[in-house]
């Protein structure tokens, strides 16, 4: 009867954890499932650069929305903003359009190397200017793989998954080849026979080894209905673009690529259309002139900044510039600056109201007014968003995994399976943690117990589980609160490789030369060794325990032994599922 009540408080014990675990995977991130073709089409998670969608097919997000972007220059790109559900797999099917026509010359070509399939954006920084990756354009052998560019100054960007590569400006002349050198930032101009030979060309050309990728320089093209007009009346702008994914028309801003716009000038305007692309920028101009009156301005550079800030220290660059034109104004005021001239520039160092631990999500309006003796006055309004957060000092534990003998705990009753060296490291690792709790109230400890590859799966998932019971509950008796621990049990499912422990042996600095050759030569056993541990992390910064293990400790004989404890009655794994081998 006893021992059916022991089996039964076992079940529910096992019962409870993988109900935990089940929760603790829920609050994980969702995932997104991308099909795109063409398959070498880029994609792009808001604006950082991934790679190809053949290589990022599946993406681990963060819960909420993302925006994605999908390119590949030659196809009409696809934005598509995606909501992430924690837990979930969401699925995306895009199919690109082919962009209809062929570029024509001249013709200057580039070739990028050291980028490898790193993205590769033309005279801009956004998805919108993205134009191949590294490796399309790095060889120019029998085999083709060039970016072929209409000749003058392109600023090339390349971007990793995190940061920027290398930027810079690159002069093209007519039928000449520019080799960029990535990694050392060298440009070299050579000869480019083909460039005087080719006449029109697809914008896109992929073959089993070759690539060209030919990118159009923009055209823009503006006119008015009416060139002028009196105070109130209205004249109507019409415009058209080609190859040009961000278009403007000033003062107006952004606009469609392609449009009609009524406009009422109070004062003569030209009106300036700006198409800017991978190839380049494009303009065209449409003057109206009207009677006299106020034309005034204000803009924010960025509109947007970041803050943040670190303890007492602020991190990074938070400054804008807030810039303004009054024109045929007699007195100008910026709310909350006070009187200002009719038209300048300043530089501002914005802090957010916030100032507790946090993210900070905020807007700032800046208000000008203008006014004259006529009795007109126009106001512009310029927002300023401030994100970012205000964090504390990231603190750093001291943890190393912990390591268990063969076939130990057999029970979690008593802590007979912790050996000495062991519990010292579980004392240290309390200590820490809960020193770090006291400004990281809601950190969790998160103990992951393993088991090394012997054995049935079920026999090994619950050792794994007794271990990380075990050592959470030697972390309790040291007063850490039991909220904030949090167990799982891997069995044998997350096992070291053979090449990552003798890594693990080879860097560690405790070992003697000698000491760490005979390690090596026993690398059976010191693999086994290795897996049977309980791992720590962080809940807070990710941090996780070293694998560090104790070879020098009076315990290590015990902790090493691949047969386990020889007591009468036991099960010996080793014997079980190998022959030993020393």
């Amino acid at each position: 009867m006893k021992s059916e009540s022991q089996a039964f408080r076992l079940i529910a014990c096992v019962v409870l954890l993988v109900l935990a675990a089940g929760i603790s995977v829920c609050a994980q991130d969702g995932k997104l499932t991308i099909h795109v073709t063409p398959k070498q089409t880029y994609v792009f998670v808001d604006g950082r650069a991934l790679g190809e969608a053949s290589h990022h097919h599946s993406l681990s997000l963060s819960a909420g929305n993302h925006k994605i972007d999908l390119v590949n220059y030659g196809y009409n790109p696809t934005s598509r903003t995606v909501t992430i559900t924690a837990g979930e797999t969401a699925n995306l099917e895009v199919t690109l359009e082919p962009v209809a026509g062929t570029v024509s010359g001249p013709f200057g070509a580039m070739t990028i190397e050291g980028a490898a399939r790193d993205a590769v954006l033309l005279n801009g920084k956004t998805p919108d200017y993205f134009v191949g990756h590294g490796d399309e354009f790095n060889h120019n052998w029998w085999w083709k793989q060039e970016l072929v560019v209409p000749p003058g100054t392109h600023q090339v960007t390349v971007l990793g998954t995190d940061k920027e590569i290398w930027a810079g400006p690159v002069d093209v002349p007519a039928n000449q080849r520019v080799v960029v050198d990535i990694p050392k930032g060298v440009r070299k101009t050579v000869p480019w026979p083909r460039g005087e030979k080719l006449s029109a060309i697809p914008r896109f050309t992929v073959g089993m080894a070759s690539a060209t990728v030919a990118v159009a320089k923009p055209t823009a093209q503006l006119s008015a209905n009416t060139a002028q007009v009196n105070c109130g009346d209205a004249s109507q702008l019409k415009w058209s673009t080609s190859d040009a994914p961000r278009v403007e028309i000033t003062p107006i801003g952004p606009v469609a690529t392609t449009g009609e716009q009524a406009i009422q000038p109070k004062q003569t305007v030209t009106y300036e259309l700006t198409a800017s692309g991978p190839g380049g920028t494009a303009t065209s101009s449409a003057t109206v002139s009207a009677n006299n009156s106020i034309q005034a301005s204000l803009g924010l550079s960025p509109a947007e900044i970041r803050y943040k800030r670190v303890g007492d220290k602020v991190v990074g660059d938070s400054n804008t510039t807030l810039n303004w034109t009054a024109t045929n104004a007699s007195a100008v005021s910026i709310d909350p600056l006070g009187s200002v001239n009719t038209s300048g520039s300043r530089t501002l160092q914005v802090t957010p109201h916030k100032t507790d631990f946090g993210p900070v999500d905020e807007t700032v309006n800046y208000t000008l007014t203008a006014s004259n003796g006529c009795g007109v006055t126009e106001t512009r309004t310029a927002t300023l968003h401030i994100v970012g957060s205000i964090e504390q000092p990231e603190m750093k534990l001291s943890m190393r995994s912990i390591y268990f003998p063969t076939d130990r705990p057999r029970t979690i009753k008593t802590n007979a399976a912790l050996l000495p060296s062991e519990q010292d490291t579980l004392k240290s690792v309390a200590d820490g943690f809960k020193g770090y709790l006291a400004t990281q109230s809601d950190a969790r400890l998160v103990l992951s117990g393993h088991a090394d590859q012997r054995g049935p799966e079920g026999y090994n998932q619950a050792l794994s589980e007794r271990r990380a019971v075990l050592a959470k509950r030697f972390l309790v008796e040291q007063g850490v609160p039991e909220a904030n621990i949090e167990t799982r049990a891997y069995g044998k499912a997350h096992n070291l490789s053979a090449d990552q422990v003798k890594q693990l042996v080879e860097q560690d600095s405790n070992l003697t030369a000698e000491d760490r050759e005979k390690a090596l030569q026993k690398s059976q056993t010191t693999v086994l060794a290795y897996n049977r541990r309980v791992d720590f992390t962080l809940s807070t910064t990710g941090q996780e325990s070293a694998h560090v293990y104790p070879f020098n400790t009076k315990d290590f004989a015990r902790l090493v032994d691949r047969n386990g404890p020889t007591n009468e009655g036991t099960v010996e794994l080793a014997a079980q599922e190998e022959k030993i081998k020393n």
